[in-house]
């Protein structure tokens, strides 16, 4: 029996990409989704007198919207005229630096806040035309009509997520009324992104039968509340291993303050204002606890003297193969490249000893 297979992709839209998916129907036999083609005309990837792009399958997972043997796959952009990688493919110079700093073994965890909001623009738990709920501190973490909205949605999503099989390790309800986070890792930069965007669309699908809006919005909500995050959790062997490598991943950061924040997502300066658990956007800092920091070190890392840090900065509509591949050359290229242990010597067996001349026997 036929089966479909959802082709999920980024697109060009700007300033902050889109996903994109259509159905393909594949025979019984076609183990392997094939490459497929799509009109970048109609997602700003191409123009309309040489419209063509390829859609390379590059992840594959079940589908648990429509069950059975359809699968969700998602894909990387090629350019159609020379295969190589379209200029939004951003997951093609993740895997590049991955592989070149591959020795260090940099594992990433994703902390991926959203916020729900009504087709008019108005965040849950807001009144809908106008006026404002009650300040924040009841919604954190919270349970109870009135304190949390949108939890029916949040359950379907997350069930969803475990039967694709992804790496989804928890959710919870977030600081202003409405706000969502759920978190994706550990582990390795491509797979941790190639799971969080198909997260992202299993959630954008699931609150579309619900008539609700998925906002990725760094400040969906002007005055005093909390913007949306994507806190990257991140460490290399040597961090899991030593306090003194973590602190000098945090000093390597410090170093390219804006090359990150640059490319930390749109309208990040509305976010990091240095309220709200936020560092100012143009500031460096990072300490032990301390989510006024750009950068948290957890205090059961400063306690244990390993583990990994927090890079509080990144926007919810960060893209995460590029603040994982930002990560990467930053930490990793300040960092002493891991030497490879040398070949145990094998031991040399020692010489048998030599028997000693049998003595010869006394006559009785």
């Amino acid at each position: 029996m036929a089966y479909q297979a959802e082709y999920i992709w980024i697109d060009g839209h700007k300033p902050t990409p889109m996903l994109r998916s259509k159905t393909k129907i594949l025979k019984d036999s076609v183990k392997t989704p094939p490459i497929w083609g799509f009109d970048g005309s109609s997602t700003e990837q191409a123009t309309g007198d040489a419209s063509d792009c390829v859609l390379q399958p590059v992840f594959i997972c079940p589908d648990p919207l429509r069950g059975g043997k359809n699968i969700l796959v998602l894909c990387e952009v090629l350019l159609a005229s020379t295969g190589k990688p379209h200029p939004t493919n951003t997951r093609a110079a993740c895997a590049d630096a991955s592989k070149k700093f591959s020795a260090h073994q940099m594992i990433y965890g994703i902390e991926q806040e959203y916020t729900f909001m009504r087709l008019n623009g108005r965040p849950f738990g807001f009144p809908e035309t106008d006026g404002e709920p009650g300040p924040q501190g009841p919604y954190y973490c919270g349970v109870g009509a009135g304190r949390v909205m949108g939890r029916d949605i949040i359950e379907e999503h997350t069930w969803a997520c475990m039967e694709a099989g992804l790496m989804i390790e928890g959710t919870n309800a977030e600081v202003m009324p409405g706000q969502w986070e759920f978190q994706i890792g550990a582990a390795d930069a491509l797979t941790v992104s190639d799971h969080m965007y198909v997260a992202r669309w299993l959630l954008d699908r699931i609150a579309e039968d619900h008539d609700v809006v998925v906002s990725y919005d760094a400040k969906p909500q002007k005055g005093d509340w909390n913007g949306a995050g994507a806190h990257t959790n991140f460490s290399t062997k040597a961090m899991r291993e030593s306090y003194v490598a973590i602190e000098a991943a945090c000093e390597a950061l410090g170093t390219k303050v804006m090359e990150h924040v640059n490319h930390y997502g749109h309208d990040i300066e509305s976010r990091l204002t240095g309220k709200h658990e936020t560092a100012p956007w143009n500031k460096f800092s990072y300490g032990v606890s301390n989510r006024g920091a750009s950068v948290r070190i957890p205090w059961q890392v400063a306690q244990n003297k390993k583990g990994y840090a927090e890079d509080r900065r990144p926007n919810a509509n960060v893209d995460p193969y590029v603040v994982t591949r930002l990560i990467t050359e930053t930490v990793c290229g300040a960092a002493k490249t891991p030497s490879k242990s040398a070949p145990k010597k094998s031991a040399k067996k020692k010489p048998a000893a030599k028997k000693k001349p049998a003595g010869k026997k006394k006559k009785k």
